[in-house]
């Protein structure tokens, strides 16, 4: 699956292979796959278990054992960008794959958006929140988040110290006419949410306890939407009391949710969407925490191969590039497989000269007659 990937092209505009004789972008990479997949926690291990695996490294195209000193200083020297931009290029590649073609209409234009915080025991990023006993304040990298609802992978990703506020993200996000967002109530920049109101892009979030809201008019209720937890919907002004206010003319909706026994009040831009779906809308946000908990479940992102920035976003973008890998796999395979199952498969057959592709879809077959892998690990 990476065979057609530029590598080479992506490191030379980074300038990721200059000065290297042997070790390339491609060896490291791979080299860091190995690490995602085994969940290996030190240099030691990446290095020894592919030494134990020197016989097999052929299929791979790598033609030497990388040593704990290359690796450690590849990590610290070349570019994490460089690992940044062949995510972005095998999303690119393989992203309509990802689709569950059973999903609604609204499904397909729905984009979620969050942050996830990866803890440090080293002061290497700045933290946030309070310190510790001992008077120290451990470090943080914060996972800014963009991802389409039928897609379940990050479509932009942006890593920065976990001191830095959620609303700063709020800039990359550039969306396509008619999308739908959503979005936790930590991003309030008003500014924004009227820019993306022009733009034709609706939005969905929470109501803040700051907040201030000029309630106008009820909105008509249906009895099915009242069954389903409907209280309210009707129109307000968002606004607040600067030199220069920026005011919004929103939907305010109060939910109760029967299986938390809790009740909230949403607040979207939309005006055609009937206020239940706009409740399903943000439920569906809790899809992104899914997301968090799996890269984090299923790859070692508590213990860093090195204690530089760069070596902490270059492991963050290889563990995106080893999720990105599986979901594609998990899409196409025949057989159904939970992802923690497949990431169990993958690591455990990894280096075994079996036919991947064919154990995934027939286990008991493949291995019955002991079929064995073309060269690449994964056929194109």
């Amino acid at each position: 699956m990476l065979s057609g990937c530029p590598i080479k092209k992506l490191s030379q505009v980074h300038q990721g292979d200059r000065y290297c004789k042997k070790f390339m972008t491609y060896d490291h990479l791979v080299a860091m796959l190995y690490t995602i997949f085994n969940r290996c926690t030190s240099i030691r291990e990446v290095t020894t278990g592919l030494m134990a695996c020197e016989t097999k490294l052929n299929h791979l195209r790598i033609s030497y054992s990388v040593r704990r000193s290359t690796l450690s200083d590849a990590n610290t020297r070349r570019d994490s960008q460089i690992f940044e931009s062949i995510y972005y290029w095998l999303y690119k590649r393989y992203h309509k794959v990802l689709p569950d073609s059973q999903s609604k209409k609204w499904t397909s234009k729905l984009y979620l958006m969050d942050s996830t915080t990866i803890t440090l025991f080293q002061e290497i990023l700045k933290g946030a929140g309070t310190r510790a006993f001992n008077g120290k304040r451990k470090g943080g990298i914060k996972a800014h988040t963009l991802m389409k609802a039928d897609e379940d992978v990050p479509q932009l990703m942006k890593l920065t110290p976990s001191a830095c506020a959620d609303t700063s993200f709020m800039k990359e996000i550039d969306l396509p006419k008619g999308s739908i967002l959503t979005f936790d109530k930590g991003y309030n920049n008003y500014k924004l949410l009227k820019k993306w109101n022009s733009q034709g892009v609706s939005w969905v979030s929470r109501v803040r306890k700051a907040a201030i809201l000029e309630l106008l008019e009820e909105r008509a209720l249906t009895e099915n939407q009242t069954s389903q937890g409907v209280r309210s919907d009707r129109w307000a002004i968002l606004g607040h009391n600067h030199h220069k206010p920026t005011k919004l003319k929103v939907r305010v909706i109060t939910f109760f949710d029967k299986e938390r026994n809790r009740e909230f009040k949403f607040l979207t831009n939309n005006t055609v969407l009937s206020a239940l779906t706009i409740s399903n809308i943000y439920k569906r946000r809790w899809q992104i925490e899914t997301l968090f908990k799996r890269i984090k479940q299923n790859y070692p992102l508590r213990n860093f191969l090195g204690d530089t920035e760069n070596a902490i976003r270059i492991q963050i973008w290889c563990a995106l590039i080893a999720d990105l890998l599986l979901k594609v796999i998990q899409k196409q395979l025949k057989k159904h497989w939970s992802f923690t199952n497949l990431a169990s498969m993958i690591r455990l057959h990894l280096m075994t000269y079996i036919n991947l592709w064919r154990f995934l879809n027939h286990p008991e077959k493949t291995l019955h007659k002991a079929q064995y892998a073309p060269p690449s690990l994964f056929p194109t």
